[in-house]
Formats: C-alpha cells, sequence, structure tokens
C-alpha cells in the first residue's frame, strides 16, 4: 500500500488520505485529479485494479460527488477514491467508462438520481426514471410535492436519441446527441411484459435477420425509490426493503444490511445467532437454485424438469414457513441477531432435506442437462472471458463460471463461513452451460456447509439485546454478503442521527442485466431468451 500512496501523491499533491489504519486507503480529491489518477490505477500491472466495486452517488451538503470503491483481483488491495464536482448547479465528474465497462450504468444511475453530468460518458440518459423527470431524487434540496412531478397515465415514448457530455480540445464541455439506432435498422420490443425477461424489463433489440446486432435494456419499471424512503426511517425500519429487492435471496440481503450497522455499533453477535443465519443464507441459496433450475428449462421449453425444481423448492418454503412464518418474503434477521429461534423441528426437516436432495438432483441432469436440445442451445452460447466478467462488475455464479474467484465467503468471510468447509465453483468456459453447472454443483456445496453447521449448531441466546432507538456513530460504513446471485453490499454513510444519511445498496443484478448486450451480439435471437436466462438476474433488485 505505501508504494500505492506514493503513486497517487505523485499524480494528486492535494489529495487528503485517511481511514489508514483499516487497511482500506481512502483518499479525497478534485475531478482533475482524479482525471489523471485513473489510467495509472486501471493499467500499471503492479497496482491493478480492475474491478469497480462500486460507485455511490452522495449529496455532500454544499457540493454533489461520488464515491468509488476500487479492488484489485491481482493483490488483494481496495482503495476509497472521493471526488466532489466544483459546481452543484453544473456538476461535471470525469466518466470512468474508458477503464471499466460496468461505470456506463453506474454514471447514469447517479446522473438520474442526483445529476451529475460524467465527462466522457457515450449515453448520458437517465436509467430508471422518465426522461420527462423533474428534479433528481436523492439530492437533499429535491422538491417531493405531487406537483413537481404528478402521475402520468400516458406511456413514455422511447427517444432514439442519447446524449453524450464530452470535452472539446479547447477545454469547453458540451452536450452532444447521436442515434441510439440508425434508420434501416430492424429493431423489435421483448418485454416489459414477455415471460422470458423474467419481470418487468425491456429490451429494445436490433436485428439483422435472426441475428442480433444490438440490445438496449430500459430498467425502472417497478422503481420504487427505496434508496430515498431510508432516509427517512430509522434503522430497524429499513430492513424491510431488503426483502424487496432479490426477494429469492431476501435472507441473505437483510444479512448484509443487519451486518453493516452491527458492525458500526460494535455490536457482537450470539454465536447461535450466527450459525442460524448460515443455515438460512444456504437453504436460499438452494431454493433460488432450484428456481434458476426450473425457470431455465420453462425458458427452453422444457416443462416436465420444471415441476421437478418447483417440487423440491416447496420443501424449503415448508421449513421457513415453520421458523419465520414466510415463504417468499423472510421478516426474520433483525439488528442483534434473529427474531425467534429455530422452529422444533427445524434440525429434523433440514436434515431429512439434505438427505434426499442429492437423490433426486441425478434425474434433474438425466432429463435435462444431457438432452441434445439443451447443449446446442447452451454450449459455446454467450461466452463471457474473466476479463469481460470483472470490467462488467459481474459476481457470483456468472463470474464464476469465467473462472473469477469471486466467492464473497471466501475471500472475505463474514458470520461462521470460515468455520466451514467448501469448495468455490469455478469453471473455465464462461458460457451459458458453465453458468447453468455452476449453479448446480453450488447446491452440493450448499448441502455440504449445512450438514456442517447443522452439527456444530450451539445453544445459547439467539439475539443480542440493543437500545431501542439505535444511533450509529458518524462515518462510512460498507458490508456485503454472497447471495444466490453474486455480491451485495450495503453502504450507509451516519451523520450520528437514528436515520441514516445515506444507504446505497449495491445490487448483483444491475451488473448482469448489463451483459445482455455483450453476450448477445451476434448470436440468434433465440440465444437471446437463453443468455438472459443463464445470468438469472432479478429486475426489483436491478431497479430498487
Amino acid at each position: 500500500m505505501s508504494s500505492l500512496k506514493a503513486l497517487i501523491q505523485t499524480i494528486c499533491p492535494e489529495a487528503v488520505f485517511s481511514n489508514e489504519e483499516t487497511g482500506t486507503l481512502q483518499v479525497e480529491l478534485s475531478p482533475k485529479e482524479l482525471s489523471g489518477l485513473l489510467k495509472p490505477l486501471r493499467n500499471q500491472q503492479d497496482l491493478l485494479f480492475d474491478y469497480l466495486e462500486d460507485l455511490i452517488g452522495m449529496d455532500f451538503g454544499e457540493k454533489l460527488g461520488v464515491i468509488y470503491r476500487l479492488y484489485s483481483t491481482v493483490n488483494g488491495h481496495r482503495i476509497i477514491l472521493v471526488c466532489q464536482a466544483a459546481n452543484r448547479e453544473k456538476p461535471e465528474l470525469p466518466s470512468m467508462t474508458p477503464y471499466w465497462a460496468i461505470a456506463n450504468f453506474y454514471e447514469r444511475e447517479v446522473f438520474d438520481f442526483f445529476g451529475i453530468h460524467f465527462v466522457g460518458h457515450p449515453d448520458m440518459r437517465r436509467l430508471f426514471l422518465r426522461n420527462d423527470w423533474t428534479g433528481y431524487p436523492l439530492r437533499k434540496d429535491y422538491d417531493t410535492s405531487p406537483e413537481a412531478n404528478p402521475v402520468k397515465l400516458d406511456a413514455e415514448p422511447l427517444s432514439d436519441i442519447s446524449p453524450a457530455v464530452v470535452e472539446k480540445s479547447d477545454g469547453e464541455v458540451v452536450e452532444e446527441d447521436h442515434a441510439l439506432f440508425e434508420k434501416d435498422e430492424y429493431v423489435v420490443n421483448i418485454g416489459p411484459q414477455h415471460p422470458a425477461t423474467h419481470g418487468v424489463l425491456h429490451f429494445q433489440v436490433s436485428l439483422e435477420g435472426e441475428t442480433v446486432k444490438k440490445v438496449d435494456v430500459h430498467c425502472g419499471y417497478i422503481h420504487r425509490g427505496i434508496e430515498k424512503m431510508c432516509e427517512s426511517l430509522t434503522y430497524p425500519q429499513t430492513l424491510g426493503y431488503t426483502d424487496r429487492l432479490d426477494y429469492l435471496s431476501a435472507h441473505q440481503n437483510r444479512h448484509a444490511l443487519c451486518a453493516c450497522i452491527e458492525e458500526a455499533m460494535g455490536l457482537e453477535i450470539p454465536r447461535r445467532a450466527q450459525y442460524i443465519r448460515a443455515l438460512m443464507d444456504e437453504l436460499s441459496r438452494i431454493q433460488s437454485h432450484l428456481l434458476f433450475y426450473a425457470t431455465y428449462c420453462m425458458d427452453l421449453g422444457a416443462l416436465t424438469p420444471f415441476f421437478y425444481g418447483f417440487r423440491d423448492r416447496e420443501k424449503i418454503l415448508d421449513i421457513f414457513e415453520d421458523t419465520t412464518g414466510g415463504r417468499l418474503i423472510q421478516n426474520y434477521y433483525v439488528i442483534g441477531g434473529v427474531s425467534r429461534d429455530l422452529h422444533r423441528d427445524f434440525v429434523k426437516k433440514t436434515a431429512e432435506f439434505i438427505k434426499y436432495l442429492p437423490t433426486v438432483l441425478p434425474e434433474y441432469h438425466k432429463v435435462f442437462t444431457g438432452n441434445v436440445i439443451f447443449r446446442q442451445r447452451a454450449q459455446g452460447i454467450g461466452i463471457l472471458t474473466r476479463e469481460q466478467a470483472i470490467s462488467h462488475g459481474a459476481t457470483g455464479p456468472t463470474a464464476r463460471a469465467s473462472n473469477w474467484s469471486c466467492d464473497v465467503r471466501k475471500h472475505q468471510p463474514y458470520s461462521v463461513y470460515n468455520e466451514v468447509e467448501f469448495k468455490e465453483i469455478l469453471k473455465t468456459g464462461g458460457d451459458c452451460f458453465d453458468r447453468y453447472m455452476a449453479r448446480m454443483e453450488e447446491i452440493h456445496e450448499s448441502i455440504a456447509i449445512i450438514d456442517q453447521l447443522l452439527t456444530k449448531l450451539p445453544d445459547g441466546d439467539y439475539c443480542a439485546k440493543t437500545k431501542p432507538i439505535i444511533k450509529l456513530p458518524e462515518g462510512r460504513y460498507f458490508k456485503s454478503v454472497e447471495t444466490a446471485r453474486g455480491e451485495f453490499g450495503v453502504f450507509i454513510e451516519s451523520r450520528g442521527d437514528k436515520y441514516p444519511y445515506r444507504l446505497k445498496f449495491h445490487p448483483p443484478c444491475l451488473p448482469l442485466v448489463t451483459l445482455v448486450d455483450l453476450l448477445a451480439r451476434n448470436n440468434k435471437i433465440a440465444d437471446l431468451i437463453s443468455i438472459g436466462a443463464s445470468l438469472d438476474y432479478v429486475v426489483p433488485d436491478i431497479d430498487r
């Protein structure tokens, strides 16, 4: 880290360093200094920061800006860059799109909610809100009155014009328009009401015959403003929204938020509660992968295995319901542990299930995995390289199918994952088939984890005592967990109040949907369905 600090001091002599005692270097710098620093950080081999972990828009008060979290897959170093735009009325920052592909969507999100323009960005459109939306909702001075943005019953016409913010040779920053599609291109709409988009997601697909030339993704059909609402909620009240993001990883999402708050408080969690959380997380992973199997089969026209997946997923939901009272939405994890102890039959039913599931998984493979039609539609289709996965911010089974080791449970162990043995499933092909097999093999690893946890499950309290009103010390906090679809992170900035000043969810599914255009180009339109299914994104996690 000393060489990294020396490099930054050379390029950015006015940079301000902080938080060195945590092992993560935090640097505050100007937009001009940031622009000069990006290329060395991205391209210098010994200090290569190839993964843009997150890009967090901020209203600091007098100024607007961004917090960048960068990670090096080469040496495991992490750095946090804080940059504020000079002018609040016309905020501008340099774009990171030349260095990280995922910056395209991350910067569009920040522009959508904060109005920050990123110079050099090729497509500076809103990402979630209507193009005629007034104001930027995550600014502290945003006008929340209904009169500012009345409910409109008419559909918004889609524009084929995309603005880009560019800097001319004389230093002037201007906005230029360019067409998304050529006039003679044949463009079809897939979604937002199409079963194969797995939710209200809209693709504009440019075709040449049956060959896909370009896919433009339209998000935001179920955007609910969760991060804005959290600013006026107490910390316990924010927990309920995590279940409505990736609803198939409800336990795991809530785990991340609880753990972030607990670490900020310095709260010690009872051992039994930690084991319970890990058990529920792994059961969630299995039921999510079973649903992935079922829907992937359905998308490709295989009806029988669809029922296999749902049949066995129901057994896990029954186990959940006994303890939590919920099947899909899980209101179970709380700050300090869990809301109630395990049901008296939990251990017995879970042990029976993990003995049963391996006996039927061979049927899954017999009826679908080995099918020649499936293999022709999956093998060699939608190939994602390791470098592309990292640049696009993909995590979870999708990234590991491209041979990127990124399992948070291994690299940043939390809860009791450092006390159990399991393999990180890695593949080298990076195609639809490997993404499918990565999830199917992860089911076996989750079974092994659950077996170990049941054997070691301790007695004791299931929740630590907390004060009626929770206030976090002033500061910035970040915590991530491994959900069924990848890394889910929670960023909190506290000003010492009982409400978060800023609460940002880092979803695994937004990077996944950005891959659709990359993977579908020059493939057949039928392959677009297989590619989307293999990525396994959940739309509420994208839109938030």
